[in-house]
């Protein structure tokens, strides 16, 4: 303009700094405005709402400030522009003031600053003053209807979002996404598609917020075919619509369908979006394909802390752990979400030590936990057997209020379950308000890790009968409970009614788990034929669970074959071996024992040694069978020489027969005393006080023999002793199992 030689007038100034803010070009209307020799309230209006259409909140809501400060009175426009900004930073202080002055204006009557105002308080979480603002207007258009529906949905009130969409005098596509999202959040999903479905006509938000909802509640293969759907009747996916559908593929692992999406984000030019190209690095790094992973982060024109720690779980997650830290130490700004990554990179490839040091190092930095970082961590405690750690970050969890969350009461469920404290973990589980088919399935799996078969079954029940739909990870709980309890025909039933009644065709672990059944209740040629007619190749794990069941009924022709068989898929699995060795051991055929540690050695096969670990002060302590490393190694031994003794009193004899050497009885029996879990026990008896439960976890299966004897010991010391070995929970009281010998 001053080129052409007019003089730039107030008109023409904004006229032009508007121009610039449609066109996208924030720069230039930024130019404009501090040029302007005189503003009025549409040059600042612009400026707000064009910070606020662009998620600049906090500039918006300085500018508003700013232009009060001026003398300059806000009008409609204005109120309606930066309400947004403090729904964005949820900064209800803001918004209570911005509304003092629409109260003071005398503006509070008008329906477009009215319905901002019902949506600033629903978003900031105030929906009883959203409520009251809403029932205040004179007028009421679709917006604010829209607005309170999607408050009371998005806030689990929807009853009320109900009666309010039935209510409504006009309803818009914008109404039955607000519904739809509201079920959806909620994890709803099965109503959510409903309301979906119900739709007149949808938009691109209404399949987006369907394939999105779909994609974070394990509904994976949904999320796709919706997608499928979608584009077949002519809507174009947006970077939203491709952010919610390769989380689908990050979580199904589908790497041949997240490549195909990669193309049509090509084609439609929406790589350099730094959202989209972000869920593109965590579905390749979730995939297995790190290498793309890295590729497209390297390509990314911007790169954000989103970008980032998707690369950093790729690396994490595929067990790259030293680039991970690399890319971690190089990160601009770490948040709660790279810690994570870190922490559940650590814990998901065993190195529990390692993660329970990062989460004290986060802590340190000031950042505070939230229920992912909670998640991350609790298996480190499982795996440690860290009960009073655990109980720690529990309480915390009820004093950050996470403990709602349905994946964090998973966690814990589990946590407490592999800790030895099933109590716990019912307790947890009768206080979550609201369960998914998730948090149902790690109760289920809870007790039937601890042989409780019958009550794993009727909490099945009840999550049928209030219509919860099992998965394929709820049926191997089910059929695991079933062989833990020897419940052979219901364990039938329930593998029939998977497939006919739920279609979900099943899948190793489902068949591993039959064998496993038929096989401990003894019917070995049935399991052999099972396995002959799986309609997939068995795979190593389908066989071993076979050759256990022969272990245990002492059928050697049959263990032959199958450990023939195991040898024939992996020779350099160690179990096949000690199994086998085992089987003759029982059998008293040493010479046939000697051959199978021959092969071990011609094959470079090496047994993996029993080890026991056990929690005491909050330390980790481990023993191996005969270790006498430790510095109170003579306590302990005085100790099993003493406990052995009053067990011989009673009528206890050793089992030589799982001692698999040819040696002499008497030094049969001093192995077979000096097991490494006897020792963690004789450990625990002599460092915790009277009465107090002994907890061990051990890497291998408890022998017969130390089963046998931890009986009495529970007896003879009054104390309750948990033994977690690699199959399964023995709770050890007054001299009886909770297994009642069936395992």
């Amino acid at each position: 303009m001053m080129q052409t030689g007019f003089e730039p007038n107030l008109f023409l100034n904004n006229t032009l700094m508007i121009m610039y803010t449609k066109c996208g070009s924030l720069v230039d209307a930024q130019k404009v405005f501090g040029e302007m020799p005189k503003r009025n309230v549409v040059s600042w209006t612009a400026m707000i709402a064009a910070y606020a259409r662009r998620g600049f909140n906090e500039e918006a809501l300085r500018m508003y400030y700013q232009m009060k400060k001026m003398g300059v009175q806000p009008n409609e426009f204005t109120f309606a522009s930066v309400l947004p900004t403090c729904a964005g930073l949820a900064a209800l202080d803001h918004g209570k003031e911005i509304h003092e002055d629409i109260f003071r204006s005398g503006l509070e009557s008008n329906v477009f600053v009215g319905s901002a105002l019902v949506d600033m308080y629903v978003k900031c979480g105030f929906i009883e003053d959203a409520r009251q603002v809403f029932d205040q207007m004179p007028q009421r258009n679709v917006v604010s209807w829209n607005a309170m529906i999607g408050g009371y949905a998005l806030n689990g009130h929807f009853d009320e979002a109900l009666k309010m969409f039935q209510q409504m005098p006009e309803r818009d596509v914008v109404s039955w996404n607000a519904l739809v999202a509201g079920y959806a959040q909620d994890g709803n999903i099965e109503e959510a598609l409903k309301l979906f479905y119900e739709t007149p006509e949808r938009d691109i938000v209404s399949w987006t917020t369907v394939i999105t909802a779909c994609a974070q509640n394990g509904y994976g293969q949904k999320a796709l075919l919706l997608f499928c759907q979608m584009q077949q009747t002519g809507i174009q996916p947006n970077q939203f619509t491709f952010t919610g559908v390769l989380q689908a593929c990050s979580n199904l692992g589908a790497l041949n369908h997240g490549r195909e999406i990669h193309a049509e984000i090509v084609r439609r030019g929406l790589q350099d979006d730094v959202f989209v190209g972000s869920a593109l690095v965590y579905m390749y790094g979730k995939s297995g394909s790190v290498e793309n992973a890295q590729r497209v982060f390297d390509r990314m024109t911007e790169l954000n802390a989103v970008s980032w720690n998707a690369i950093i779980v790729g690396y994490a997650h595929n067990g790259c752990l030293d680039e991970a830290l690399k890319l971690f130490e190089k990160i601009p700004e770490r948040t709660v979400v790279s810690w994570n990554a870190m922490i559940a990179g650590y814990a998901q490839n065993g190195h529990f030590n390692e993660a329970l040091n990062f989460f004290q190092q986060m802590q340190l930095t000031g950042l505070k936990p939230n229920p992912d970082t909670i998640a991350s961590i609790l298996p480190a405690f499982s795996h440690l057997a860290a009960l009073e750690q655990g109980k720690r970050v529990h309480e915390y969890t009820i004093r950050s209020g996470f403990q709602r969350d349905v994946f964090v009461g998973s966690a814990l469920v589990d946590m407490y379950a592999k800790c030895g404290s099933i109590e716990d973990a019912q307790k947890v589980f009768d206080n979550m308000p609201r369960r998914d088919v998730v948090f149902w399935t790690a109760m289920i799996v809870a007790y039937a890790m601890h042989g409780c078969g019958k009550e794993a079954l009727q909490i099945f029940e009840q999550m049928e009968n209030i219509g919860v739909k099992p998965s394929r990870v709820t049926f191997i709980g089910v059929l695991s409970a079933c062989c833990h309890a020897g419940l052979v025909d219901r364990g039938w039933q329930y593998f029939e009614r998977m497939i006919q009644y739920y279609h979900i065709t099943p899948v190793m672990e489902h068949y591993c788990c039959m064998v496993d059944l038929l096989g401990r209740a003894g019917f070995l040629d049935e399991a052999h034929a099972f396995i002959n007619k799986m309609p997939i190749k068995p795979e190593p794990a389908v066989w071993g669970s076979l050759l256990g069941a022969c272990r245990i009924h002492g059928n050697i022709g049959l263990g032959e074959h199958v450990a023939e068989r195991l040898f024939e898929l992996d020779p350099q699995k160690p179990a096949t071996y000690v199994l086998l060795s085992n089987l003759y051991a029982a059998a008293g055929r040493w010479n046939d024992i000697e051959k199978v540690r021959k092969l071990m050695k011609d094959r470079g096969v090496k047994k993996m040694p029993g080890c026991s670990w056990i929690v005491v002060n909050k330390k980790v302590y481990s023993f191996l069978i005969g270790d006498r490393s430790h510095p109170q190694t003579e306590e302990i031994y005085a100790e099993l020489e003493r406990l052995s003794g009053q067990m011989k009193e009673v009528g206890y004899e050793p089992n030589r027969m799982f001692a698999l050497n040819d040696v002499e009885e008497e030094q049969k029996e001093h192995i077979l005393g000096h097991h490494s879990e006897k020792l963690a026990i004789a450990f625990g008896l002599i460092n915790t006080s009277p009465g107090m439960p002994i907890r061990v976890i051990k890497n291998l299966r408890v022998c017969g023999d130390c089963h046998s004897a931890i009986k009495l010991i529970s007896k003879i010391v009054g104390r309750d002793i948990v033994i977690r070995d690699a199959n399964r929970f023995h709770h050890f009281k007054d001299g009886s199992c909770s297994c009642g010998d069936y395992w």
